[in-house]
């Protein structure tokens, strides 16, 4: 008891000692409240951030792709997203999904614009540019992708930073070209003030039609003399549809000029089966030329004139068998025997 009677004493204590401090820390009515120093300016002061406007423009752009991209697929993926400071990612889509469930993703992403990237065979890469969800969209078919990382080009610019978008004079002629133009500028370009953008444009996307053909460039303006320097990606698009709804709807435009990816491999085969086919013919021939019977042709009676008669030699019949040559493999016993030879043929006619 008497611990706990002390405890509470020193608790009263501390209560009463703390109350006293505020109140010696209060004013009272009658003193003065001593004035503020006045504190002098700063040297250095924080310049305000170089974009102060509004970021109204709220367009924001979904990259994805469907389950069976390659390795050059994903990394032009990357580079899109890396260029493009108002875009977002997600997983990849199963192949089984239909295409109506992107707008459902894009709707949950809070995004307005989608780039996909759908592969087919493991070899043909095809790209959807949508408008979701109302639409239009267009479905192209890349050719000819070359990754930032695969380039190796000198030119480079600042990461964030807004591009300009220069487009081909056709883009103007051809209504579908001025559709697609009008998809190209919402998607690509950066919304102005957007917050993780930079307040500098130092390059500039270029969209020219070459071929029936619609070729990416990305080039970086240097400030000195305004010359361009390709920083990459690059790729090729070729159109194939305009949908009327986004992943689909009534078509607005089919590309007359367009082929698919398996004729075009199906024509390839056919050429060289042609190919094979004309060189076994060719053997063929030339086989049936050299079974075929001989002309033979007739003699010429005049050819008997020049023809003189050899004269003809008597037979002569050998009655003494020949002497048989000694078979010496050994070439200095054959020298022996020859000289021997040679010294009797001179003895006989010696004493001849």
């Amino acid at each position: 008891m008497a611990w706990g009677q002390m405890a509470a004493k020193r608790k009263r204590g501390a209560l009463a000692a703390g109350k006293a401090k505020r109140a010696r820390s209060a004013p009272s009515a009658g003193e003065a409240v001593p004035e503020e120093r006045s504190v002098p300016p700063q040297e250095y002061t924080i310049p305000p951030p170089v974009s102060q406007g509004k970021w109204k423009n709220k367009e924001r752009v979904l990259i994805f792709s469907s389950r069976g991209i390659n390795f050059r697929t994903r990394h032009l993926m990357q580079d899109l997203r890396t260029l493009m400071p108002h875009s977002k990612a997600d997983t990849k889509m199963d192949r089984k999904d239909q295409l109506f469930v992107i707008n459902e993703v894009c709707e949950m992403k809070n995004c307005n614009k989608c780039i996909f990237f759908e592969a087919k065979k493991k070899q043909d890469l095809y790209m959807w540019l949508s408008n979701t969800p109302q639409g239009p969209s267009a479905k192209f078919l890349v050719q000819n992708v070359h990754t930032l990382a695969e380039l190796k080009m000198t030119g480079n610019c600042l990461r964030g930073s807004r591009p300009l978008l220069s487009f081909d004079p056709i883009f103007d002629q051809e209504p579908h070209y001025t559709l697609l133009k009008e998809l190209f500028i919402q998607i690509f370009s950066t919304p102005q003030y957007h917050p993780k953008s930079q307040p500098f444009v130092d390059h500039v996307f270029t969209f020219s039609i070459t071929d029936e053909r619609i070729w990416f460039r990305n080039y970086q303006i240097i400030e000195e003399d305004a010359s361009l320097v390709e920083i990459g990606p690059r790729f090729v698009l070729n159109l194939i549809k305009i949908f009327q709804g986004s992943f689909g709807g009534p078509t607005l435009y089919e590309n007359p000029h367009y082929q698919s990816p398996n004729m075009h491999r199906r024509l390839i085969r056919l050429s060289v089966a042609a190919k094979f086919r004309e060189k076994q013919q060719v053997k063929e021939v030339q086989k049936i030329k050299k079974k075929g019977t001989k002309v033979l042709i007739e003699e010429d009676p005049t050819d008997v004139v020049f023809e003189t008669p050899a004269e003809e030699k008597p037979v002569e019949i050998q009655l003494v068998k020949p002497e048989s040559k000694p078979i010496v493999k050994d070439k200095k016993k054959l020298r022996k025997i020859q000289r021997k030879k040679q010294k009797k043929l001179f003895r006989a006619e010696g004493s001849a």
